[in-house]
């Protein structure tokens, strides 16, 4: 494997909404430029970057795999990120490193729910970008309606660099309105293209099509403005370098034209990935002299920097352990190179470095500054570490994951299973950051939380496939919370006398309720010693543990201060002990005045499905106790924006492929805590006890 330099390598991170067509256009490039032997297929399961038995089986990408192509003297390295909201934080993660977003836009269905996601994500990391309009070839594609479509949603910057040659089933090539030439594809999925003229019926719409990329290009340059004027045109060479500078500051996206179950476009594609999209060494980088975020430094890119590298993602292979894929920012990292991390405090051998293609390794003596690779079996390294020269540290800001969404209990379904199950899910949680494991301190379930209910079925399923750890799911719990909306003043006294040294504790605390979300205020105004310093903790930390333990139906209390103002002690009988248990009961007799509530997590719910059913799903998520909280209409599709409470969306995956014969997408994401109505709070409360009831029947019993 030839080493290449920074300026001769694009990081490319394929993005869009699901089933766009991103693997299918990937497994075209690396087909087209000889890098594999066979133009692999989704359906088949036999693409480079789906090789994992989850996604193979349910053909969909769920985690980020690279992949790299050799074209034109200039190595492309190719992030195949996924595109369900589920697993659409890995994208995120994958858009760090990348130096370019490739947004594969469907041909029929325009601009979806993720696109505008993603987008947003290629904006956060101020990345040039690149259109790529695929399944042309498909039924009820159009081109038009789908540029439209993107401009709509993303402003004028889009603008056509071709124009497809012919319609849905008779899509054959693409037309260059860069140098006004027509490329012919054949249907063998080759990739190959034959150059000739362009179709005289086409001339005109590609003459039209060609003034406006000139001037789009033209109107950020004054140069180039001055020279249009003159001319009323500009040449090919200045064209091109016009439209190299608008790319890379973000004033021009272009778009192009493919169908990747043809690999049609395919070899266009490479060549303008090559001329237009901007080089891994062509931005500097920036780091932080620390942890904590201070004072940042700018790195060059370049190979006579010191070494640098960031960790933006961890695979837990079962055979090789865990895979560490990261990137190089700056320097020359050799093979078996000794390298400091510099979050963690520790040091790691870089043994047996390589690049991969798809889930198979090519080792290479080098990585030089701008390229991505991956190394096996680093002790401490996790993703979102800065690692380098020891001399030198610098820190890169890693991706934050949000809290995930839901979360089921898991039993293990036998004891051999019990037994492997917290090894098999510590190295599954390295991988998806995205997931949560705990247990419940009041039930005692085991808990696993992700971004929805498809996550949790993936890692149940994983679990057994590479670990033989089987599980049952059981019905996700609502993580409810309690909270006060009144004030109370109580006071907690434990006074207990034995034959040795008693137990007196006692305290006076007034309590009231704070902003939703501010979690837990404890004040202390004692004056005058009536409680000692070295017991006011133990009291904090009484009520902590009781407000664990919730009041109504045993869910923790979050959102409210407690101001501890006076009390009394014993110099023979106090105890640290004591204390804790009176600021338990002062907590207690407190909660009985402060008019106690439920509080349920509220989701931000965006719905797409045809518009024939929009009607019948805004009265089922009325019947949710759902809020509408916008409609906009998209290629015939209507988006329904809302906010429902989590436990009204726990089931609703089939019935919304049921009630829109499986053609409607939903995506979720938590919001924030409201109040419970009061019947289904009763409700709630009401089984609490039961279940409680229950179990202290057992525990009799037993």
């Amino acid at each position: 494997m030839k080493v290449y330099e920074g300026g001769s390598i694009r990081n490319l991170c394929f993005v869009g909404h699901g089933s766009s067509g991103k693997t299918s256009i990937v497994s075209g490039l690396l087909f087209t430029s000889g890098m594999v032997n066979r133009l692999g297929r989704v359906d088949d399961g036999t693409t480079v970057t789906d090789y994992d038995e989850e996604e193979i089986e349910r053909k969909i990408t769920i985690g980020t795999s690279l992949a790299y192509a050799e074209w034109n003297k200039t190595k492309i390295n190719f992030l195949d990120t996924p595109g369900y909201g589920f697993f659409i934080n890995d994208t995120r993660a994958a858009l760090r490193v990348a130096d370019g977003a490739v947004v594969v836009v469907d041909a029929v269905a325009g601009v979806e729910v993720q696109t505008e996601k993603v987008w947003s994500f290629a904006d956060e990391f101020n990345l040039p970008r690149l259109i790529i309009m695929n399944k042309l070839d498909r039924e009820r594609a159009s081109f038009e309606r789908s540029l439209e479509s993107i401009r709509q949603n993303f402003g004028r910057t889009p603008v056509a660099i071709q124009l497809p040659i012919g319609v849905e089933k008779v899509f054959r090539g693409v037309i260059d309105l860069i140098c006004m030439k027509a490329y012919l594809y054949d249907t063998s999925g080759s990739g190959k293209a034959t150059e000739s003229a362009i179709p005289p019926e086409l001339q005109d719409a590609a003459q039209k099509a060609h003034e406006a990329l000139v001037e789009q290009v033209a109107e950020g340059n004054d140069a180039l403005m001055e020279e249009f004027f003159e001319k009323g045109t500009l040449p090919v060479e200045d064209l091109e370098k016009g439209l190299i500078q608008a790319i890379l500051e973000r004033r021009i996206v272009p778009v192009l034209c493919a169908s990747g179950f043809y690999n049609i476009g395919a070899q266009n594609l490479l060549d303008a990935v090559v001329a237009y999209m901007p080089a891994a060494n062509a931005r500097p980088v920036v780091g932080h002299v620390s942890p904590q975020w201070e004072e940042e430094i700018i790195r060059k890119v370049a190979e006579d920097e010191p070494l640098s590298m960031f960790v933006f993602k961890t695979v837990a292979d079962p055979f090789a352990g865990r895979v560490t894929y990261f990137r190089v920012y700056s320097g020359i990292l050799k093979n078996d190179a000794t390298v400091h991390n510099f979050t963690r405090g520790s040091s790691e051998k870089m043994a047996h470095i390589g690049v991969l293609q798809g889930k198979n390794t090519t080792a290479v003596p080098e990585l030089r500054a701008g390229d991505i690779g991956a190394v096996a079996k680093l002790k401490d390294t996790l993703t979102g570490d800065s690692l380098g020269d020891k001399a030198h540290p610098i820190y890169y800001r890693p991706v934050k994951f949000p809290e995930p969404a839901i979360a089921f209990a898991i039993e293990p379904k036998s004891r051999q299973d019990e037994d492997r199950i917290g090894t098999a899910i510590h190295r599954i949680l390295e991988e998806d950051l995205a997931l949560r494991f705990s247990r419940d301190p009041q039930t005692h379930e085991l808990l696993l939380s992700g971004t929805g209910q498809q996550h949790i079925e993936i890692i149940v399923s994983r679990l057994k496939r590479r670990y033989q750890v089987e599980v049952k799911l059981k019905t996700p719990k609502v993580p409810y919370r309690e909270t006060v909306v009144g004030k109370a003043d109580a006071q907690g006294r434990h006074k207990k006398q034995t034959g040795g040294h008693g137990q007196y504790g006692d305290c006076k605390i007034k309590m009231e309720p704070l902003p939703r979300g501010q979690g837990f205020e404890f004040v202390n105004e004692i004056f005058g010693g009536s409680i000692p310093r070295n017991f006011i903790p133990a009291v904090e930390k009484g009520i902590i543990d009781a407000a664990s333990r919730g009041f109504l139906a045993g869910y923790p209390v979050v959102d409210f201060r407690t101001i501890l103002y006076d009390g009394s002690y014993h110099d023979v009988d106090s105890s640290e002990l004591a204390f804790k248990i009176a600021g338990s009961l002062a907590f207690k007799k407190a909660m009985e005045q402060a008019r106690p509530v439920l509080l349920e997590p509220i989701m931000n719910v965006e719905i797409i499905a045809p518009e024939q059913y929009a009607g019948d799903l805004m009265g089922d998520l009325n019947s949710r106790r759902g809020r509408i909280q916008g409609m906009d209409s998209r290629a015939g599709n209507q988006i329904i924006k809302a906010q429902v409470p989590m436990a009204e969306m726990l089931t609703y995956a089939p019935v919304l492929t049921s009630a829109t014969q499986g053609r409607g997408t939903y995506a979720m994401e938590f919001s924030h805590y409201d109040i419970v109505p009061a019947q289904i709070s009763q409700k709630i409360i009401e089984a609490a006890k039961a279940a409680r009831a229950g179990k202290e029947e057992e525990e009799e019993e037993a």
